[in-house]
């Protein structure tokens, strides 16, 4: 082999490594981004979290949903800290679900979760308790804990708890819907700490208050802000339409090829995503245009592209 080709074998190795070595550096570097953003985002959600639970429902006699809805039970029975509950609870959980829910989804939860329940044990109690009117405190209680869980599922992780457990019974039960395990966990976390400590009617309908709340409150913080409506509509005049709703709203269109199973004639279909506001404007449009059109309008929980979100 001759002096020459040995030598660029050598500037291409190492050049070839250098590379690597700040492929590396930059990939570290973004992890470790990604790791800081992770972890300011499990204080600030384990604080709202954390004052939800012990500065509100704790406070004035609510019950809870989910493993911290147990802890509640337990530190009313026997001052056991809530946080040191749930992680004990969650053990076995994870011993039990850490298959089905992934290694990845495991470590970001069991991260969150030790930093949840430090908060509630050390750092909520620093906080004043309210003792104000109790169907506002429901109100804020549900609030305040819905952000925080709505800030850490934004980042890809949980607190653990039922979640571990929704997934490992719709292993068992796969025909059952996410929902229907959701509410009957909750619900039966609720009723329970109604009968073993409160033992009224009101306890057991603000703690169902206060987890329907929470549920709607972390859908529309995690996908209202960019929802919208989804039109389809089926006529014979897809690029006049298209071109008329474009030059209306500033929005596009699509125009797919359709085929009617009753009459056997070629239609186009037009789907076209916008906001709430615009689609009412769309659909006046389309009946003036195409009286004869079959127009659908469907809800979007989340809406990603030009004109939308980005990413």
């Amino acid at each position: 082999m001759s002096r020459d080709v040995k030598m660029n074998q050598k500037v291409t190795f190492k050049s070839s490594c250098k590379a690597y070595i700040k492929e590396v550096k930059e990939n570290w570097k973004e992890k470790l981004a990604t790791l800081f953003i992770d972890i300011i985002c499990d204080i600030a959600g384990g604080i709202l979290i954390a004052v939800g639970l012990y500065n509100f429902a704790s406070a004035m006699g609510f019950p809870m949903v989910g493993f911290n809805g147990l802890a509640l039970i337990v530190f009313q029975l026997y001052r056991i800290p809530m946080g040191m509950f749930v992680i004990a609870m969650n053990i076995p959980a994870i011993l039990i679900c850490y298959r089905r829910i992934g290694k990845r989804f495991l470590a970001r939860s069991f991260k969150t979760m030790i930093i949840t329940s430090v908060i509630i044990d050390y750092i909520a109690p620093m906080f004043p308790v309210y003792t104000g009117d109790t169907l506002l405190a429901a109100v804020c209680c549900a609030a305040i804990s819905a952000i925080g869980y709505a800030i850490i599922y934004m980042r890809d992780s949980s607190t653990g708890g039922t979640d571990f457990l929704m997934m490992a019974i719709r292993s068992i039960f796969p025909h059952v819907s996410f929902g229907n395990i959701m509410f009957g966990l909750d619900a039966g976390v609720v009723l329970l700490g109604t009968m073993i400590l409160y033992k009224n009617a009101d306890s057991f309908i603000y703690g169902i208050i206060i987890a329907t709340l929470m549920s709607i409150i972390v859908d529309k913080l995690m996908y209202r802000t960019n929802s919208g409506k989804v039109t389809l509509i089926v006529t014979e005049k897809g690029q006049l339409l298209c071109d008329a709703i474009s030059e209306e709203t500033g929005r596009g269109s699509t125009i797919l090829n359709g085929y009617g199973s009753y009459t056997g004639q070629g239609k186009e279909v037009i789907m076209c995503a916008c906001d709430n506001k615009q689609m009412y404007g769309i659909r006046k449009l389309a009946k003036r245009i195409d009286p004869n059109c079959f127009f659908i309008i469907m809800e979007s929980n989340d809406v990603i592209g030009e004109g939308f979100k980005l990413n």
